[in-house]
């Protein structure tokens, strides 16, 4: 429906901003703003603000940016119309229609969520029917309470062609209106059958009534109880039903969604029912496909990162690498998806059964995000060993970061399949192995360096590890001098131990031109970096960057200690921005906002430099 700038701007002008936004965030005023924690992203120190007299919210730290329409959308899981109903409903306006073929239109949907509606009723009669109790069985034995039947609004059409037809010609409902819902089949002149006459569409199946966002009901999705096929059938397309862009469950979901509970996408109706009474939620499924590109945005409307959960068998598996390709183009900075896996050969029912609501929350609590199901579905976790296979690897890896359409996410994601590519896991279990067998960490013979018992167990950052691991290069690798020094000189480390070390090292260098890794090790040794140093030369640390082993090739060590750099200072500008994010909403001035914003470009061009050469660390 197309809306008029003129209605528009009257509900903006009509709308109070910050008390719609304040349904949902705490708001603190300061200044001509207000400012609060974004409800877009988690975070401890507010950086979401709201500006009345402009009309807008801005988040510093998610980049979230939009007016009235936009906080209902993203908040809500509406779309953009229903956000503008939902908004002059709430402030009394009446929403204008503005032809009259779209009065017209309108009308005839009214009347088909009536018909439907009707429907529903009818179905939901028949189920407490005697011929609907075998039905009520079917649910009971899938352990379906009483209560939980009734909220899913589960029914049963019984076996017979006209038992619905005729309960809606008695309402008055004629054969076009019941055809245009789905609800009965009128044989076209083609078809080879015996009666031209129109019949029920569904017969002898339980029912799901399946809703829009506002829980009204838009079609159907049947269950056979026999062996007959198909076992699953759905209402054909209409004016309301469009199965690309529904999910099962939805506005059951929605509720639990704004109360910060998980976006869990299941794979059937039954899964969606049996979990929800089991206390989540959140739980919607597609109806008999895998995910559409339709449904990956509805799903990103409701909650920024779903949790898909499939099978553990081979369907379950492919209908896996097909939502995560599909997602790929779809992929933004914030909005993603995660993927669980069910043990094999068990549904949601089975594992609930199994092992009630902790077996869910232990398989939802190990979802994957869309870069680790790919990776794992063209490794299987482990890598090929020969130069020509890796090449191979490496090109399909490509294909996939290609297709995401978002640069800041093509970064991310080229630097993660980047660096687990140039990892080694055979050799990295071999130097584990070496050193449970006392082996001491030192690169070269003479250097007299021993790792701390605890080297493998003490969790690090993952900056504190980039920090090492660029020092680490240009120790083992001192002939790198000329291209590492200069940059490795204008970084500053996280701790002032490591930032000793690094300057310990340049100094050593610049005085000592054509001084060995063995030579620089003894120096440092004797200078009393001992401790330090035997940390940072550590399985650990190689474990985590490959290039900064002392058998590294050169030109692995030049691409991977150059995309490490590029980490840092992406660390480093991620804590000038925190900084100046604090600095600009405690003390706002033109100065502090403007240091904000040049940090922030600076972020996002050092994000989108060299592309194509993340592959290479």
């Amino acid at each position: 429906m197309a809306f008029s700038e003129q209605f528009l701007d009257e509900l903006r002008n009509r709308a109070d901003l910050t008390k719609i936004i304040e349904r949902k965030v705490k708001l603190v005023r300061k200044g001509r703003e207000h400012t609060g924690l974004c409800p877009f992203h988690k975070e401890k120190t507010p950086s979401f603000t709201v500006n009345e007299e402009k009309g807008f919210y801005h988040c510093f730290g998610c980049q979230a940016h939009g007016s009235v329409f936009d906080f209902i959308m993203e908040s809500e899981g509406l779309n953009f119309p229903e956000a503008v109903e939902k908004l002059a409903f709430e402030l009394g306006l009446q929403v204008p229609t503005n032809t009259p073929e779209e009065r017209e239109v309108e009308k005839q949907r009214q009347t088909l969520r009536e018909v439907l509606e009707l429907a529903t009723k009818y179905f939901e009669h028949q189920l407490h029917s005697k011929e609907g109790r075998k039905g009520l069985a079917y649910f009971e034995r899938r352990g379906l309470a009483g209560a939980t039947i009734k909220q899913f609004r589960l029914g049963f059409a019984p076996e017979s062609r006209n038992r619905l037809k005729s309960y809606m010609a008695k309402q008055s409902i004629d054969e076009g209106q019941l055809i245009a819902a789905g609800l009965i089949i009128k044989p076209e002149d083609s078809q080879q059958v015996r009666s031209r006459e129109s019949y029920d569409r569904f017969r002898g199946r339980v029912i799901f009534p399946i809703c829009d966002r506002s829980g009204r009901v838009v079609g159907f999705g049947g269950r056979t109880l026999e062996n007959g096929e198909p076992k699953y059938l759905n209402s054909p397309e209409t004016m309301l039903f469009r199965k690309r862009a529904l999910l099962y469950g939805l506005h059951h979901a929605t509720s639990a969604i704004r109360k910060n509970e998980n976006l869990i996408v299941v794979e059937g109706y039954m899964d969606v029912i049996s979990l929800s009474q089991a206390g989540f939620n959140g739980c919607v499924a597609p109806l008999g496909t895998a995910l559409t590109e339709d449904q990956i945005q509805l799903l990103w409307r409701m909650n920024h990162e779903a949790i898909v959960c499939l099978d553990g068998d081979a369907a379950g598996t492919r209908a896996a690498i097909k939502t995560a390709e599909k997602a790929l183009p779809l992929l933004k900075p914030g909005y993603g998806l995660r993927f669980a896996t069910l043990p094999e050969n068990k549904d949601p029912d089975d594992l609930l059964k199994l092992g009630g609501v902790p077996a869910i929350q232990k398989v939802l609590s190990k979802a994957q995000p869309v870069s680790e199901v790919l990776w794992r579905v063209e490794t299987g976790d482990r890598l090929p060993s020969t130069a020509e296979a890796r090449a191979g690897l490496e090109a399909r890896l490509k294909d996939y970061t290609r297709k995401i359409q978002d640069s800041n996410v093509r970064v991310h994601f080229s630097r993660i399949f980047g660096e687990r590519l140039w990892s080694n896991p055979i050799n990295q279990h071999k130097w584990h192995e070496r050193r449970s067998k006392g082996y001491s960490g030192a690169p070269n013979s003479g250097s007299n360096i021993h790792v701390h018992s605890d080297t493998a167990t003490t969790p690090l950052n993952a900056s504190k590890i980039r920090h090492m691991a660029l020092i680490a290069t240009i120790i083992n690798h001192p002939d790198c001098f000329d291209e590492m020094g200069e940059a490795l000189g204008n970084l500053t480390f996280s701790t002032e131990e490591l930032d000793k070390l690094r300057q310990q090292v340049l100094n050593t260098l610049a005085e000592e031109p054509g001084l060995d890794s063995a030579g620089l090790i003894s120096h440092l040794n004797q200078n009393g970096f001992a401790d330090i140093l035997s940390r940072v030369l550590s399985p650990h640390v190689y474990g985590h960057s490959f290039f900064s082993r002392p058998d590294a090739m050169r030109n692995m060590v030049l691409s991977g200690w150059k995309d490490a750099l590029k980490m840092s200072r992406n660390d480093g500008l991620a804590e000038e921005i925190k900084e100046a994010k604090r600095i600009s909403l405690e003390s706002p001035s033109e100065e502090a906002t403007r240091r904000l914003q040049i940090l922030t470009q600076q972020k996002l061009a050092l994000q989108l430099e060299d592309d194509d050469t993340l592959f290479n660390s």
